[in-house]
């Protein structure tokens, strides 16, 4: 029994002569780091630890600069790696799946459903839609936009999906090209953008009769019912006032100031602007996937009406049944609605279909 109780008396001093010995060494090593420190601060004062710690939160005194302006003394911005995670991160994964999402469920819907065609025949008779000046402005708005989208996304995704493929070298031409296109077309954009709010406005006020179109989703599910509405249905209303004015706003205001980073603005702003112009293009791009779709092959004759600018008297009266009344005569307005005060637009005979 004494024997066992020696054998644990020497384990025990044992470990603590070790922890002793491990103590001493560590403190050794710390005084021997903080002498290093103090002479190097002596010999090499800006290559030490402590100058480099100071650096990065921007405190050291030593750093200056002779030049004059915003962030001329920044040696080390540290928020640059915030805004890399977070543009390379969330902004690009959950972005691409958005897009990819969205254009899954419109090619779903497509092959379930098909395009919505007309219930009668067309007439012949044709009624005119749009202007020159609407549909001028119309496709400039919609090629400047294209151009912008398929160059952001070379800019945005690029380097994931097109690097692997095409390589290094004609990937770099690839970017290079998408990033002149981008900064040049993108103010031809902006230019385009106020030019439609103020060429669409007025027939894109919410009316009362909107509610039921939203109530019934349009008449897209189910039976299709017909649903009518004014020369803009609450869909299209809801991408004007969403997607073409406030995204189109915030993508050009943010354009702008990575476009021209002479007026001042800092790195910490231009990679907010980055970041929100990211996250805005990319609802852009998503909900354009559905303005497109109806205005090509989801609607029978909605692509040659701005392509034209004229709709069959069949097609305006199933579509837009309140617009139709209105320019044929009839006037017709739902209760609550606002009576539009629009002149009339020419109906004339035209080939049948």
């Amino acid at each position: 029994m004494l024997e066992h109780r020696d054998m644990r008396a020497v384990v025990r001093l044992f470990l603590v002569a070790v922890l002793a010995l491990f103590a001493q060494f560590t403190w050794a090593q710390d005084a021997g780091s903080q002498k290093e420190q103090v002479q190097r601060q002596q010999t090499q004062p800006l290559n030490n630890a402590p100058v480099w710690r100071d650096v990065r939160g921007g405190e050291n005194p030593y750093q200056t600069t002779q030049a004059r302006g915003i962030e001329t003394n920044v040696l080390v911005q540290t928020e640059g790696e915030i805004w890399r995670q977070i543009r390379n991160g969330p902004v690009t994964v959950y972005g691409g799946w958005l897009i990819t999402i969205v254009a899954v469920l419109i090619a779903l819907y497509y092959g379930l459903k098909g395009p919505i065609k007309l219930h009668a025949q067309p007439t012949g008779r044709v009624i005119e839609r749009f202007t020159p000046w609407e549909r001028i402005i119309h496709w400039a708005t919609a090629i400047s936009f294209v151009i912008l989208a398929v160059s952001g996304i070379v800019i945005l995704f690029g380097r994931y999906v097109l690097l692997p493929v095409f390589g290094y070298t004609l990937f770099s031409w690839l970017a290079v090209i998408s990033k002149n296109l981008h900064n040049f077309v993108g103010p031809v954009f902006a230019v385009c953008t106020v030019l439609m709010f103020v060429t669409f406005v007025k027939n894109n006020i919410w009316r009362a009769h909107d509610w039921i179109w939203v109530k019934r989703l349009g008449g897209m599910f189910g039976k299709r019912e017909h649903v009518p509405s004014g020369k803009f249905n609450a869909g299209e209303k809801m991408w004007f006032w969403f997607g073409v004015t406030l995204l189109g706003i915030i993508v050009s205001i943010t354009g702008f100031i990575l476009d021209f980073p002479n007026f001042a603005q800092g790195r910490v702003a231009m990679q907010q602007a980055n970041v929100i112009h990211a996250v805005a293009a990319i609802l852009f791009m998503a909900a354009f996937l559905g303005h497109l779709y109806m205005g090509t092959v989801g609607v029978e004759g909605a692509y040659e009406s701005m392509r034209n600018g004229t709709v069959d008297e069949t097609w305006a009266r199933e579509h837009h049944e309140y617009w139709y009344k209105q320019v044929t005569g009839g006037r017709a307005q739902p209760a609550g609605a606002t009576p539009s005060a629009a002149p009339a637009s020419p109906m004339r005979e035209g080939w049948k279909t």
